[in-house]
């Protein structure tokens, strides 16, 4: 498990009789970095995390600042639990029984629940909805294409964490009387569509993606054999005009558990290889990036030019909105523990 640097607490330094002024000091200086009101963290270590880890931290500093026990919920609630979720510069997002008026301020979004509702556990010293509640509510928040991420995930056994899978049948069944009649339509539908042979996060993006824009459903994880053995198992197959997809994303050439022992360089010699061999078995290959899907229009126009057909027009706007592309987009990894 990937360790968080420790948060630089002025509350701490106040306990001590100390005054807090050389932090702010230090921050103008560019040796710390000032996550929210008190709590810093050392700038070289800060600028080194991936966006997900950055993330994490300003949960973590939202629970230290925060005057009472905090429930936190949505893309922060899915961060603990390690359950991937498109961030887009997402806020720290915690549950409220308030229903007045300022429910959202110095960085963490505060949404009304009913507390007879809330269901929260303790995970690595934080409070967080379930992991029910977690995916369900995201289904309800975000768009279509985004609710696939985590709804994917959670469809398979953590390993990481020793966690069961969740089902759809118990998901459906924990739905009626969460959300309002349309919410509760969307949820429905992204459950249905949720698939556990998604191979990760980017993928099931993808998918979500490549639903809304109104091609044609791909098999997933489709076996591509020649006449003498197995080429392997493409993310995405469209039969009809023999075509496979395949999202690259980058932990293949950065995380050790994907190299296994290779160099990057090894594994994309062996990724080309691989995609000639599923040539030569006469399919044609679309491949796609991150930056891809992040670009608008790019995904819709690279399907479109390798003859992916179309199973009917766009989503409504609200939806369709998901395909045009993002900025300031990143996606929650495994949660991480401070040392």
């Amino acid at each position: 498990m990937t360790a968080l640097p420790k948060l630089v607490l002025a509350k701490d330094l106040s306990l001590l009789g100390r005054s807090p002024r050389p932090l702010s000091a230090a921050a103008k200086a560019g040796r710390l970095i000032r996550i929210r009101h008190g709590v810093y963290v050392d700038a070289e270590q800060w600028k080194s995390l991936e966006t997900w880890q950055q993330y994490m931290l300003r949960i973590e500093a939202g629970a230290e600042t925060c005057e009472a026990p905090t429930v936190f919920s949505h893309h922060s609630g899915a961060s603990v639990w390690g359950i991937p979720t498109i961030l887009r510069g997402q806020p720290v997002h915690a549950l409220t029984t308030f229903r007045g008026g300022g429910r959202s301020r110095a960085g963490i979004r505060r949404h009304v629940a009913d507390p007879a509702t809330i269901d929260a556990q303790e995970l690595d010293g934080l409070l967080v909805t379930s992991r029910v509640t977690t995916v369900l509510d995201l289904a309800a928040f975000v768009p279509f294409a985004e609710s696939i991420v985590p709804l994917d995930h959670v469809l398979k056994a953590d390993m990481h964490r020793g966690l069961p899978a969740l089902t759809k049948s118990g998901l459906l069944d924990a739905l009626p009387g969460r959300y309002s009649a349309a919410a509760e339509r969307r949820v429905r539908a992204a459950i249905e569509f949720a698939d556990p042979k998604s191979g990760s996060a980017g993928e099931s993006y993808s998918r979500g993606l490549i639903q809304v824009a109104g091609f044609a459903a791909p098999a997933l994880q489709y076996e591509i054999r020649n006449s003498t053995r197995l080429v392997g198992y493409s993310d995405f197959y469209w039969d009809d005009i023999r075509a496979v997809g395949e999202f690259d994303g980058v932990a293949k050439y950065q995380r050790d558990e994907f190299l296994r022992g290779r160099t990057p360089g090894q594994v994309v010699v062996e990724e080309k290889m691989r995609e000639d061999c599923i040539r030569a078995t006469g399919r044609n290959v679309v491949r796609w990036v991150w930056a891809d899907l992040w670009k608008a229009g790019e995904l819709e126009r690279k399907l479109a030019a390798a003859g992916v057909p179309r199973r009917r027009t766009r989503y409504p706007r609200r939806d369709a909105e998901t395909v045009r592309g993002h900025s300031d987009v990143s996606v929650a990894g495994p949660s991480a523990r401070r040392e």
